[in-house]
């Protein structure tokens, strides 16, 4: 996912914690904030060292990001959002945890209604 699709300083993670909006699942903690003038949605990602070492974390973020990439046609443009691991997405194969992202997507309405899981 290219640079201007992520949230990566400080201050933008805290707009987005301090705007409250948030909703969670078993696996993910999902915060958003409307960005009206935005062009495209921009993701922060967060996996906690409860999750395992260093080369475990970037494994699960990789696959966060891969998920996320693919639902990038359904996903609302104009908004910030952070994703936040819990510690039972570690042992998640791929196909989980896309499957729990979209769930905490739909929560949140930030897919499109168009999408269908056969996409």
């Amino acid at each position: 996912m290219r640079k201007s699709y992520r949230v990566k300083k400080e201050t933008e993670f805290q707009e987005v914690f301090e705007a409250r909006q948030s909703v969670a699942n078993r696996q993910f903690v999902l915060y958003k904030m409307e960005k009206p003038n935005q062009k495209h949605f921009r993701v922060g990602i967060s996996v906690g060292k409860k999750i395992g070492n260093a080369v475990h974390r970037n494994w699960v973020k990789r696959r966060i990001r891969q998920s996320l990439l693919e639902l990038k046609p359904f996903l609302k443009q104009d908004v910030d959002i952070l994703v936040i691991a819990r510690p039972t997405t570690s042992e998640m194969p791929m196909p989980d945890i896309k499957a729990h992202l979209i769930h905490v997507l739909k929560l949140a309405k930030l897919l499109d209604t168009e999408y269908s899981e056969e996409d």
